[in-house]
């Protein structure tokens, strides 16, 4: 399906540049350029979206594809230049319990359930429906741009793996204009709260949004590191970096990057 003749007046709303492109390899790529050439261009929550991204990217540099007009592909352009660096690792977790908000909203009185799973892949029912992925735009280290890829209309005979999902293979249609919206302001919100306390995310209430959307917490987990080693032991919390404290029996291990795997408990399955 291509993308809405009646375009994203919300998402409008809410932010000063949405740009929409028929198709293109990566919108992340997209932007990460558009900036470097022309940064006045592309204020503070600026987007740039597609239904037909042909060459995405995830985190550990994976790349995937997906069939036009079943995902929905979005670029944000966050500009942070009064926030710590050391705080800013939080970014791209924060989008993670933003689009997981901005789902929840889609969902609301469905029976169908939004989590995080740490650091930022969205749940739907277990089922992974998006990923994030922040990236630094080169030469310009206060601009951070935020890809997103949502799976909205993906049947599931289309889904790349088992555990993943989409609004179509539950049986639900997802607003994307609306979504975006929701996303944009509960990214900024977010966003403002990270600043306004110099970073800490525990005087923000960055921390405690974080967790409580969530799943990943309490569950007993594998974690793939980037090693090759693997982790397993029960995800105890978030620390004030943002990295995840597993325990394995007596032992805490702090984990700042890695894959997780829920393992499967009282019948449900999380990954």
């Amino acid at each position: 399906m291509p993308i809405s003749e009646a375009g994203y007046p919300l998402a409008a709303a809410v932010s000063p540049r949405v740009q929409v492109v028929e198709t293109t390899g990566s919108t992340n790529a997209d932007v990460v350029e558009s900036v470097v050439a022309d940064p006045e261009r592309w204020p503070h929550l600026s987007l740039l979206l597609t239904n037909d991204q042909r060459a995405g990217r995830g985190r550990l540099d994976r790349s995937w594809t997906t069939p036009a007009g079943t995902a929905l592909a979005v670029s944000v352009v966050v500009r942070v230049p009064d926030l710590p660096v050391e705080a800013r690792g939080w970014i791209p977790l924060l989008a993670g319990a933003a689009m997981t908000r901005a789902l929840a909203e889609q969902l609301y009185g469905t029976g169908h359930a939004a989590r995080l799973k740490w650091p930022n892949d969205v749940l739907l029912d277990g089922g992974k429906i998006c990923g994030i992925l922040a990236e630094v735009v080169p030469g310009h280290p206060d601009v951070v741009v935020v890809g997103a890829g949502v799976n909205t209309r993906m049947p599931r005979t289309d889904l790349p793996v088992a555990t993943a999902t989409s609004f179509a293979a539950v049986g639900l249609e997802c607003d994307e204009d609306k979504l975006l919206a929701d996303y944009l302001r509960a990214l900024d919100e977010q966003l403002s709260a990270l600043l306004a306390s110099r970073g800490d995310a525990a005087a923000s209430g960055v921390l405690g949004e974080v967790q409580t959307v969530c799943s990943t917490l309490g569950t007993d987990v594998i974690v793939s590191l980037p090693d090759g080693s693997k982790l397993e032991g029960r995800a105890a919390r978030i620390d004030g970096e943002g990295r995840l404290v597993v325990e394995s029996g007596d032992v805490l291990t702090t984990v700042s990057a890695g894959d997780v795997t829920h393992v499967r408990l009282s019948g449900h399955l999380g990954r």
